[in-house]
């Protein structure tokens, strides 16, 4: 089981919808969140893009040094991006990180935000564009271990000659993953990429995606690995988990409901569709009503694009609920939560010692022996340190 965070790159706060409890996202606090998930043990964090983030490339290359194992799910976008670019940045980003970065293939699903970035395809076509991209970024990159160029004629995109002169550290390329909910985007995942990435939709709902996508890489020939997209509440109690989701959104007024459920309505994305569905477009309001399935919460799309699900409940509780999913075939959890630097702290300390999480690559580190704590080490510590204090 692979455990990723998120960097919050459109801002941070302890209640959505609102600029009360808000924080500015600076250089200073995005280090402190990955240097958090990288010495907390987790596998890799999420980048978003959009034009509410900063951009994710000049985010993730800032990080580098801040960091030592931690892996960057960064964003390309055909469209705003070239192909041959785009592998000479993954490359780049690979050999300066030692191998640390993930590529996410994201089509886009704002058409306002698409028509301004000057992306005016429809919603078929983005994914024809997509799947021409990311062969010849894939080609460009296998083919540059060996000194070779490519040449490529497709109805959207074409390179004559292309090559990289620097390949990355990874072989063949780094892993490329990919989310969307609909036929074209399923098509897409079984075909190319090596990682095909949910939304936090019920298990049985995930269950009947992740296998049509597994059955269209399967008839081509291939497997494509599995991952889903959450946002997590945890307490030591049920009880203290469901006031804190109810906290989350306690500042949401129903104006800021409505204008965000009417923005998300104007977007082709049939996996924001499918979100606006868990709360019949911001109807839902209640506990009862937004808890989908069990410890499956859907208030946080009430203010928030993109994924809009998060589980909620005690340690063991919600580690059960990822045990659920990961029964499906699902091996990489990205999740986030709210303010985003003292809830990966919150998770991995009350759910890492629960999952059958994979073991990073160690780096040498000074030993520690406990016991550890303020007390202890006042008690503990020689008189003479005790009078000086």
């Amino acid at each position: 089981m692979n455990i990723f965070w998120f960097l919050p790159t459109h801002g941070d706060s302890r209640y959505l919808g609102t600029t009360e409890g808000a924080r500015p996202v600076d250089l200073a606090y995005l280090q402190q969140i990955a240097g958090a998930a990288d010495q907390l043990g987790y596998e890799g964090v999420l980048i978003p893009t959009g034009r509410s983030c900063e951009d994710p490339w000049v985010v993730a290359s800032s990080l580098i040094g801040a960091t030592k194992r931690l892996r960057f799910l960064v964003a390309v976008r055909p469209g705003l991006h070239q192909p041959s670019l785009a592998a000479r940045m993954a490359a780049t980003f690979d050999r300066l990180s030692g191998g640390r970065v993930l590529v996410n293939l994201v089509t886009g699903g704002d058409q306002a935000e698409l028509e301004g970035d000057g992306v005016l395809l429809p919603h078929a076509e983005r994914y024809e564009q997509s799947a021409e991209f990311i062969r010849i970024w894939r080609e460009i990159i296998a083919r540059s271990h060996d000194g070779q160029s490519f040449d490529y004629d497709g109805k959207h995109l074409s390179v004559k000659g292309a090559k990289l002169l620097f390949p990355p550290t990874q072989k063949p390329y780094p892993p490329v993953w990919f989310g969307g909910s609909s036929e074209a985007a399923h098509e897409l995942a079984a075909e190319q990429v090596d990682a095909y990435l949910t939304w936090g939709e019920t298990p049985a709902e995930v269950a009947k995606k992740i296998a049509d996508v597994r059955q269209r890489a399967a008839r081509k020939g291939r497997t494509v690995k599995l991952g889903i997209r959450l946002h997590v509440i945890v307490r030591e109690t049920e009880d203290e988990a469901w006031r804190a989701a109810e906290s989350l959104i306690s500042r949401v007024n129903d104006d800021t409901v409505i204008r965000a459920q009417a923005a998300f309505a104007r977007m082709d994305s049939e996996g924001q569709r499918r979100m606006a569905a868990l709360h019949a477009g911001g109807a839902k309001r209640t506990r009862a009503d937004l808890e989908i399935s069990p410890n499956l919460w859907a208030g946080v799309g009430l203010v928030r694009g993109g994924a809009g699900t998060a589980l909620v409940g005690d340690p063991k509780t919600v580690a059960a609920r990822i045990e659920e999913y990961a029964s499906l075939g699902i091996e990489s959890f990205i999740f986030s939560g709210y303010p985003h630097l003292e809830e990966s702290y919150r998770f991995a300390e009350l759910v890492f010692p629960l999952l059958p999480r994979k073991q990073r690559t160690s780096v040498p580190s000074q030993a520690l022996t406990g016991p550890f704590g303020e007390v202890v080490a006042n008690l503990d510590a020689p008189s003479r340190l005790l009078s000086q204090s």
